[in-house]
C-alpha cells in the first residue's frame, strides 16, 4: 500500500511566489534559461540550472555548479523570500490550461515503495541524468522539483480536496506561461492523517512524469541511509516530493515524431514499403491530418498530408507494448524503412510535443527534416498497463502539459 504524507514544505512568502515559480529545468536549455530569468533575481531557475550564474563556458556537471545551487536555495530563505512552514502539511497545486483544471496534492512519498514497486515507472533512464540529479538533490539536501505522480482516483481523496478548496482561500493565485497556478495550504492535522490514511490504502502510484528525478531522490535517501545507519524510517530523507493527481484529472498530449531524410527511397518506394503494413490514403481536406483513434497515424511529405492506418499484421493486441502507436510506427515504418534502430541516439529523428501543434511538423520539415508522422496520444490506462505488468514505453511515448512549476514546494531533507 502507499505511502504519501504531509511535510513542512519550504516556500515561497504570497507575494514572492510569482518570481520564484519557474519551468521544470529539463524543458530548456542553459542558454534559454538564461534569457528566461533576464531582470528576475527570484527565479528557482538559479537553483535549478545554477550554471546560469556562472560563466558561460563551464561544464552544467561541474561541482561549482551544484555548490551554486545550493548557495542561491539558502540565500532564498536567508533573505526572506521563502520560508518553511512550521507544521506538516499537504497542499493542494491546481493548474488550469486551455480551460482544462488538473488537482493535485503535493506531499512525500516513500523511496521504499518506488523500490519495491509500489510506485511503477514506464521509462528506463539515463546514469549520466540520474547523476546530475544526484548531485543536485545531494548538495542542495532538499528535493527542488516535484515528481508528477498520477493514481486511480478515490472519492474520498476526491471529495475532501473539492471541499478543503470551497472552504479556504488559496495562498498563490498566478499565471505563468499561459497556465493558472493556484494553491491552498491544508493546515488541520485531522484532515491530513485521513488524506494519508486514504493513500495508505491504494494500490500503487505512478510516475507520469520525472523518472530521472525519482530514481535519483531515491538513490540520495539510500545513500543518507548508509550515512546514518542508525536511521529509522521517520527521517525526511526516507522521502522524496511529489505531486500525486488523480488519473481522470490528466491528459496526455501526442508526441509527434520528424525525419531527416527518407533513407535513400523515393516517394513512390516509401509509400509501397509503407503499404505492407499500413493502409495509406492522401488527407482530401484542407489542414494537417490529426489522427482520430488508435492505430491511425498522420504523415506530412512533400506538403502534402496522409492517413495511415495500421493493418493487423502490424501489432499484437494482447501485448501492452506491441499495441502502442508509439511502438507500431517505430516497429513497422520507423526502424525497417527509415533504418532508425534507436531513437534515444538517432541523430536523423527528432521529436515535437504535442504543445507545439501540427504546424510545427510543417515548420520543421520545411526547416530541416523531410517527413513527419502525427501521433494519437498514448492514454493513461496503457501507461498503468505497462507498469502494472513492469515493461516500458518506447522513447518518447507520453507528453503531459501542463509541467508542473518549481520552487513553489521545497523538501528539505533533514
Amino acid at each position: 500500500m502507499a505511502v504519501f504524507k504531509s511535510f513542512k514544505a519550504v516556500r515561497p512568502l504570497p507575494e514572492t511566489a510569482e518570481k520564484i515559480a519557474a519551468l521544470p529545468y529539463d524543458v530548456m536549455n542553459s542558454e534559454e534559461a538564461r534569457e528566461m530569468v533576464k531582470g528576475n533575481d527570484l527565479s528557482f531557475l538559479h537553483v535549478d540550472k545554477a550554471e546560469i550564474d556562472l560563466d558561460a563556458s563551464i561544464n552544467p556537471y561541474d561541482e561549482k555548479v551544484y555548490l551554486k545551487a545550493r548557495e542561491n536555495l539558502d540565500a532564498l530563505t536567508n533573505n526572506g523570500y521563502c520560508k518553511q512552514d512550521e507544521k506538516d502539511c499537504f497542499y493542494i497545486y491546481r493548474q488550469i490550461m486551455d480551460g482544462r483544471a488538473q488537482t493535485g496534492l503535493v506531499g512525500c512519498a516513500g523511496i521504499d515503495d518506488y523500490i519495491n514497486g509500489v510506485i511503477k515507472k514506464h521509462e528506463f533512464t539515463r546514469a549520466d541524468k540520474e547523476q546530475d540529479r544526484i548531485n543536485h538533490v545531494d548538495y542542495c539536501n532538499a528535493n527542488t522539483g516535484p515528481i508528477f505522480l498520477t493514481y486511480r482516483e478515490n472519492d474520498f481523496i476526491s471529495r475532501t480536496v473539492a471541499d478543503w478548496q470551497s472552504a479556504h482561500e488559496p495562498v498563490y493565485d498566478f499565471e505563468n506561461s499561459g497556465v493558472r497556478n493556484t494553491v491552498w495550504v491544508i493546515d488541520d492535522d485531522e484532515t491530513n492523517k485521513k488524506l494519508a490514511d486514504a493513500f495508505s490504502k491504494i494500490d500503487s502510484l505512478y510516475i507520469a512524469d520525472g523518472h530521472h528525478r525519482c530514481a535519483s531522490a531515491v538513490k540520495v535517501g539510500l545513500k543518507r541511509r548508509e550515512q546514518f545507519p542508525d536511521f529509522d524510517g521517520s527521517e525526511e530523507f526516507n522521502f522524496f516530493l511529489a505531486v500525486a493527481f488523480p488519473k481522470n484529472e490528466l491528459a496526455i498530449m501526442d508526441y509527434n515524431r520528424v525525419i531527416k531524410d527518407l533513407n535513400g527511397l523515393s516517394e513512390k518506394e516509401l509509400l509501397q514499403k509503407l503499404s505492407e503494413k499500413f493502409t495509406v490514403e492522401e488527407y482530401g481536406k484542407e489542414g494537417a491530418y490529426r489522427p482520430e483513434k488508435r492505430h491511425t497515424f498522420g504523415m506530412y511529405l512533400d506538403k502534402k498530408w496522409y492517413k495511415l492506418e495500421a493493418k493487423e499484421n502490424s501489432f499484437d493486441e494482447s501485448d501492452p507494448v506491441l499495441r502502442l502507436d508509439v511502438s507500431i510506427l517505430q516497429n513497422n515504418c520507423i526502424e525497417p524503412i527509415f533504418g532508425i534502430k534507436d531513437p534515444r541516439t538517432d541523430k536523423r529523428i527528432d521529436f515535437v510535443g504535442g504543445i507545439r501543434g501540427l504546424g510545427e511538423l510543417e515548420k520543421r520539415c520545411a526547416l530541416d527534416m523531410k517527413i513527419a508522422f502525427s501521433m494519437y496520444p498514448t492514454s493513461l490506462d496503457e501507461l498503468m498497463d505497462i507498469a502494472d505488468a513492469n515493461k516500458v514505453m518506447p522513447p518518447k511515448s507520453t507528453w503531459f502539459e501542463p509541467k508542473l512549476l518549481s520552487g513553489l514546494f521545497i523538501h528539505k531533507l533533514s
